[in-house]
């Protein structure tokens, strides 16, 4: 039966506690649950939603009735060949704009569903996995480029364990682009300054906010491990507990809106931007990695006495060689390349080391059962689906290779020439020309993702920017 309504709204906005079976779906595999759970919180719309390129969330809002009724879902090919910006490449290089359009076939994680805490009508939402009419696979979209990766870990007798971490910044709303981002008011009154790394008084500047954030959280079933301020004027970083690739990229996509739909709340905006604000730091996703054996669970980093495995070093290798190409997958726009910076207190090299954070590859201190390696150059900006299965499949290269790794940077590295591609064409570029990412991720994926970048890079292009007003007007 339904619950009273005070306890769904209650429930809904994760301000209540609820019974088992309509608080945590993950496993379910039968829609009597989702009908039940539907019901009990007097579920009214169901938003169908699936990440496109660049995260953004696409796809069909219906009934419940609807929904529960074994409608067939679906959307067309477009929306996954389109840029930031709503255009679309030209064909060329692999790519070709489907004819027709054809429908392509949504198909529920019901795993996934969750309340949407923020909507006043009781809603939900399901993230969808899509495939062609005949049940294959989409090979390009971001949640099937990622399962492609696990699978290959899988046939191995691997199991990748992930645990990422999001910067973001909060900002005044801001709706004129002409004008650059400023740092919020927080509840002293007075606008937000930087230098407040690990700052408890920067967190509490936002205590409402981030109240919400948590029970927004909650009513998700997103798990937060810890929240700090970082070192921008209002930035702020949420860790996320280690698991499965798949889940954990599922809630970095619905901690975004989570974030974004807060923050509104509060009539400030939040941004994953890489570098949002001149002069201050930029904002990454750490992607912090390690693999254990399918069958027994052991981390194949270490030995029985504790050492480092060859597989560790091989993963290790991977990275350094593979990286650099896989670059646009964790910096996909021309913004994201004013963070990778030496002024940005981003790494820009292509070094490893032990617990050195001016490296581009982390290892930080642990037991040996703990250890693992974080990648630390991907920008919030990238689509966490690409970003994991970017890292995860150059380190499994650096497995299948066994390739070996330079030896561990042991002093800071950031000052030295930058290792990594300089801008988005010439990442564009190497990462077309990797065979191995091609097979990992398969070729459609990689012509259209490139065509993607390419078709955003000429349209940013055709803006005039404030610094060629301000040296070239009347200099020139």
């Amino acid at each position: 039966m339904p619950a009273d309504k005070k306890d769904v709204r209650a429930a809904n906005r994760g301000g209540a506690r609820v019974p088992a079976f309509v608080k945590n779906l993950r496993g379910v595999k039968n829609w009597k649950e989702v009908s039940a759970w539907l019901e009990w919180r007097r579920i009214e719309d169901i938003e169908c939603i699936t990440p496109d390129q660049a995260g953004v969330a696409r796809g069909k809002m219906m009934p419940s009735k609807k929904f529960t009724s074994n409608t067939s879902l679906a959307l067309p090919s477009a929306p996954f060949m389109m840029t930031i910006s709503g255009e679309y490449p030209d064909d060329g290089n692999g790519f070709a704009y489907p004819e027709g359009d054809g429908d392509l076939k949504l198909v529920p994680d019901l795993s996934t569903l969750s309340v949407v805490p923020w909507e006043e009508d009781p809603t939900a939402q399901v993230i969808c996995d899509l495939v062609h009419q005949d049940g294959r696979n989409v090979e390009f979209t971001p949640r099937n480029v990622l399962r492609r990766v696990v699978a290959a870990y899988d046939k191995l007798g691997l199991r990748p364990v992930v645990a990422p971490e999001i910067e973001f910044y909060l900002v005044r709303k801001n709706p004129d682009p002409d004008y650059p981002l400023t740092s919020p008011v927080g509840r002293s009154g007075r606008p937000i300054g930087g230098g407040a790394g690990y700052s408890i008084a920067g967190v509490n500047e936002f205590d409402e906010l981030i109240d919400d954030i948590y029970h927004f959280s909650e009513a998700q079933g997103l798990e937060i491990d810890t929240l700090i301020h970082e070192e921008g004027a209002g930035q702020l970083e949420i860790n996320l507990r280690h698991g499965d690739p798949i889940e954990l990229a599922d809630q970095v996509f619905m901690f975004k809106r989570t974030i974004r739909e807060a923050a509104l709340k509060h009539d400030i905006y939040a941004t994953f931007m890489a570098k949002p604000i001149q002069g201050q730091p930029g904002s990454a996703m750490h992607i912090h990695q390690s693999i254990v054996d399918s069958k027994t669970g052991r981390n194949v980093f270490s030995n029985e006495d504790g050492s480092e495995t060859d597989a560790f070093f091989h993963f290790i290798g991977g990275m350094q060689r593979h990286v650099p190409n896989a670059l646009v997958m964790f910096a996909p726009y021309v913004n994201s390349y004013r963070r990778l910076t030496q002024a940005a207190s981003a790494p820009v090299n292509n070094k490893w080391g032990y617990d050195n954070r001016t490296t581009a590859f982390r290892v930080p201190r642990s037991e040996p059962n703990g250890r693992r390696v974080e990648n630390r150059i991907p920008s919030s900006d990238a689509n966490p689906y690409l970003a994991l299965a970017g890292s995860l499949a150059c380190g499994l290269a650096g497995l299948i290779e066994k390739i070996k790794p330079d030896q561990p940077a042991g002093t800071a590295v950031n000052k030295d020439e930058i290792d990594l591609p300089r801008g988005l064409l010439e990442a564009v570029q190497l990462f077309e020309e990797d065979a191995v990412l091609k097979e990992m991720f398969g070729a459609s994926f990689v012509a259209t993702y490139a065509a993607i970048k390419k078709a955003e890079f000429e349209t940013f292009m055709e803006v005039i920017s404030p610094w060629e007003r301000e040296y070239l007007l009347l200099n020139v």
